[in-house]
């Protein structure tokens, strides 16, 4: 376990997680950061419960012996946690969002999307101007709800909570990969060339598919493409992001880990901030989940 060794100290340094204030509570659920290791471990739980079990993901040997979904980045990141404190205390984490702050980034290996993504145009300084000044990125990743919360009301305290997080940091811009289920890009095509098509990011701030996982998604002309019938065939997930204005990057790339097809996200946060922050008119709900299970509605 000597990969994972590291992950109680670094996430202690990294967070002040007892003292983690609370985004939103109604009722018994509750939504904020993790405030401990074992939270973090029950998030964990949660996640592998979803994406090896219900998803039918492939986990590593680590994983299997654990019952946890655990990688290295979990160590640096903040874990944003839907709580429902009516419930067992083992069984209280009904949902989570894996959240990596670019300064945290910077300290560490970087992010998690630099493994399928070139994201050397978002550290750009052009791009660091246009976002303006002692403002960042976020990689919002691992996220998941279980299917006994996937319902508006809580999906929609979830992404409140995103959103005073996105106010507390100062975020300009979050990220990340959305996906379609399954490996095989064909099955997707008309879809992949919607998105190429209609949503590509501006070319200043392209960010592309590594050139050995890159999948090509300009496999159709525009005058080909059945806009109707290429947006019914797009996952909830990409469908919620589209709505809130996201970009798509430029090339699709197919995990086989996860047995999925991901397309990168770039998401201006004003949008979100004004739909869902107290401190604004909230607005519909949303939902979310690395492999498209649930979606931003």
């Amino acid at each position: 376990m000597k990969k994972y060794a590291l992950i109680r100290p670094r996430v202690a340094a990294a967070q002040a997680m007892a003292g983690a204030p609370t985004y939103v509570r109604q009722g018994s659920i509750e939504v904020r950061l993790a405030r401990s290791f074992k939270e973090i471990k029950l998030a964990q739980k949660l996640r592998y419960d979803i994406f090896y079990n219900e998803m039918e993901a492939k986990p590593d040997w680590r994983m299997r012996m654990t019952k946890r979904d655990i990688d290295p980045y979990d160590s640096v990141c903040d874990h944003l946690l839907v709580i429902d404190h009516d419930l067992p205390k083992g069984k209280r984490i009904v949902g989570t969002y894996r959240l990596l702050r670019q300064e945290i980034a910077d300290q560490h290996s970087g992010f998690y999307s630099s493994g399928e993504y070139d994201l050397s145009p978002l550290n750009s300084d052009s791009f660091k101007e246009h976002m303006g000044a002692g403002r960042q990125l976020l990689e919002l990743g691992r996220s998941c709800v279980h299917p006994n919360y996937r319902a508006n009301s809580t999906i929609n305290m979830l992404w409140k909570g995103i959103a005073e997080y996105l106010k507390e940091h100062n975020i300009a811009y979050m990220f990340g990969c959305a996906s379609f289920e399954g490996v095989d890009p064909a099955e997707f095509k008309e879809a992949l060339a919607y998105l190429y098509h209609n949503h590509l990011v501006a070319d200043d701030f392209k960010v592309r598919a590594l050139e050995d996982q890159f999948v090509d998604m300009n496999t159709m002309a525009t005058d080909d493409v059945d806009a109707r019938k290429a947006r019914r065939a797009l996952p909830p997930l990409i469908k919620g992001y589209l709505r809130l204005g996201c970009f798509i990057g430029d090339g699709a790339v197919v995990d086989e880990q996860f047995g999925t097809t991901d397309v990168f996200i770039l998401l201006p946060v004003e949008r979100i901030a004004k739909r869902y922050s107290k401190h604004y008119d909230v607005g519909t709900q949303a939902n979310d989940s690395d492999a498209g299970i649930a979606a931003v509605q």
